[in-house]
């Protein structure tokens, strides 16, 4: 098989990542998987709704993401939302593990998809916004899409 530089394809994202916390650093980490969990990927079957990243000892450790069973599996599937290891350099692995001993300072992944054709994930740090920060974000959302459509409906006019 040869493989194509550069090429990704995505599998899952978390848009709600970004709407709940205040992304900070975002890392490229690969994954430990099983081969059935990498048949099921490649039909783009994921979730990282619940998923976040923990530290073990010297490890991460992604949990909570859902890869479902591979349909054509035998009694060689896996476990659906089993703990998996994530791969990163030593120095990368130390910069996050010191900011997850901050106060308030969560791993949680972004997105999941293939490059290079191994799965890897984007991992950021975030620190949880409130309620009145999401509010204020969705406010200026709105207000940019307002003046953007105003500012297009002004110069659809003038052509």
């Amino acid at each position: 098989m040869v493989k194509q530089t550069g090429q990704q394809k995505p599998i899952a994202q978390n848009r709600k990542a970004r709407h709940d916390y205040h992304i900070e650093d975002v890392v490229e980490a690969g994954l430990v998987l099983t081969g059935t969990e990498v048949k099921s990927l490649r039909q783009g079957r994921a979730s990282l709704v619940d998923a976040f990243a923990a530290v073990r000892g010297s490890e991460l450790w992604l949990q909570g993401m859902h890869i479902p069973e591979y349909k054509h599996g035998t009694w060689t599937n896996h476990e659906p939302r089993r703990t998996r290891k994530l791969l990163l350099h030593k120095d990368e692995m130390a910069k996050l593990v010191k900011a997850v001993e901050q106060q308030g300072v969560s791993l949680i992944p972004l997105s999941l998809y293939f490059k290079d054709g191994y799965a890897k994930v984007e991992l950021a740090t975030g620190r949880g916004k409130k309620d009145y920060d999401k509010r204020h974000a969705l406010a200026e959302r709105q207000a940019g899409r307002e003046a953007q459509r105003a500012l297009s409906e002004r110069t659809r006019r003038r052509d």
